[in-house]
């Protein structure tokens, strides 16, 4: 009888096929009870039990694959949700660490760029013990050779140039495993001294880079005994670390864009505060991370006065920081001009913001102050009431209610005059520092009062000393905690 075959075709290649899923490679080895051959038996010559069907084949590998997809689907979410550069790169180390089955590990945050910001986060490793890894030498480490050249040991010219090529893709060098760090060829005799006394045996590093990324930095994973992931654990770790380095790429960006704004609002307030007989003065400010407008000033006036301001301009970003700079430069010349009547120069000022800028408002306040008489006289523009700190009181100074600048065709509010007594502190602050509290506004206010009300008297002497430990009370965890955190202005005036 004639086959129905056709002629010079195999018969096995209608046999099925192994689809390839989302990314997973079918060449990943499935399970080993549906791969491996039993030791000594020819390929030919089947076991005694039963052989499963091809189909039952297909489904298991799929089953291995969706479950894959499974874990890498959560280990992204996850790394997703983080916020900063410190948390995604431990985020990093708690995932390699199920995938490639480590219960240590370190990561390095070092752009090739140069530009930074760099870093190194431990898992499961003291901060001594981190310093022990760090004395290895760079081209003998677990991550050295990743940050510093190309597998080969030739330098990375992309590195290397003066000016980087952004256009030119970037190299990406492969993981290296060490099996066993006792046994290792041409390890560095330092890098066996650290292992044996940190008690690992054997590492896995992970370049932290893409062509398009870049080298951001590496992550190395440390094992209690001779080992080394799997064909499935690499390939799991390489999406993984392929996505995890997109994300830190895209954060890296936002941090450096964080720390530029920053330096430019540093870069427009004061760069010291000057010396006026019969007062001493402090300020904390912090940029929140997309740049806000608040700001402040001290400026030493005729006479022995001096004229303090604290104000904040509507809007966030490169814009918002202009003009806050055009505000404060503005509002020095008006106060040299006639600072002792404070209403005067808000009205000046609104007049000003009126006409250039019509589409932004500003809150400000300004105080001229005569130290030697310790004598305020003072004016707000929607802006929040100074706060006297003092060892009888510790009181709001009662202010009229008014608009801020640019919300009215005119502005004008009457001053308040108060005099401090001996020792006496008297904060300004924007409104940034009760917003940042997290509590509505009345709430916050009675937060604000009973930090001041709790300065030591030991401290009350100093008015950086006051100004600390109102913040310390308000913010517990640090100004550093929210990402979307406010600006935070505070101006410590204390009378003698």
């Amino acid at each position: 009888m004639a086959s129905n075959a056709p002629v010079g075709k195999p018969t096995d290649m209608s046999a099925p096929h192994m689809p390839k899923v989302a990314g997973i490679e079918s060449t990943v080895p499935g399970p080993p009870h549906t791969t491996a051959p039993l030791p000594g038996v020819p390929a030919a010559a089947a076991p005694s039990e039963p052989v499963s069907p091809p189909g039952a084949l297909i489904q298991d590998r799929l089953a291995t694959w969706v479950s894959d997809l499974t874990t890498l689907h959560e280990l992204t979410e996850r790394l997703i949700r983080t916020a900063s550069l410190d948390e995604a790169l431990r985020e990093v180390l708690g995932a390699g660490s199920a995938l490639v089955g480590a219960r240590r590990g370190l990561a390095v945050l070092e752009p090739a760029d140069g530009l930074g910001p760099a870093s190194t986060i431990g898992l499961g490793l003291a901060h001594a013990e981190l310093g022990t890894i760090e004395t290895v030498p760079r081209g003998a480490g677990h991550y050295g050779r990743l940050l510093d050249g190309l597998p080969d040991g030739r330098p990375d010219p992309v590195r290397t140039a003066p000016f980087p090529d952004p256009a030119r893709p970037a190299q990406v060098p492969d993981p290296i495993a060490i099996r066993d760090v006792r046994t290792e060829e041409g390890l560095d005799p330092r890098h066996r001294e650290v292992a044996a006394r940190l008690g690992y045996a054997a590492s896995y590093a992970l370049p932290l880079a893409t062509e398009e990324a870049g080298r951001l930095g590496a992550a190395v994973w440390l094992y209690d005994e001779p080992a080394e992931p799997s064909d499935r654990q690499r390939h799991l770790i390489g999406l993984y670390g392929r996505f995890a380095t997109e994300h830190l790429a895209r954060l890296l960006q936002v941090e450096r864009a964080r720390v530029q704004v920053a330096t430019i609002a540093e870069e427009l307030l004061p760069s010291r505060l000057p010396r006026v007989p019969g007062v001493q003065l402090a300020a904390r400010h912090r940029t929140g991370p997309r740049g806000g407008g608040d700001w402040y000033d001290a400026l030493p006036l005729p006479e022995g006065a001096l004229g303090l301001a604290v104000g904040s301009v509507s809007g966030t970003g490169p814009s918002a920081l202009g003009a806050m700079g055009r505000l404060r430069a503005s509002l020095r010349a008006y106060a040299v001009m006639e600072g002792e009547d404070p209403v005067a120069v808000l009205s000046d000022l609104e007049l000003l913001l009126r006409l250039t800028e019509p589409a932004r408002s500003a809150t400000a306040l300004f105080a001229y102050a005569e130290p030697a008489q310790r004598r305020i006289v003072l004016a707000g523009a929607g802006h929040a009431p100074p706060l006297v700190v003092g060892e009888r009181r510790t009181e709001f100074v009662e202010t009229s209610l008014s608009a801020p600048l640019g919300m009215l065709s005119c502005w004008e509010a009457p001053s308040v005059e108060l005099s401090p007594a001996p020792g006496e502190t008297v904060l300004l602050y924007t409104d940034g520092l009760l917003r940042r509290t997290g509590d509505a506004m009345d709430r916050a206010f009675a937060r604000l009062h009973a930090a001041a009300a709790s300065v030591p008297r030991a401290d009350r002497g100093d008015p950086g000393a006051v100004a600390d430990h109102v913040l310390r009370t308000l913010f517990p965890e640090g100004l550093d905690t929210g990402v979307d955190g406010e600006d935070v202005v505070l101006l410590a005036a204390r009378f003698e």
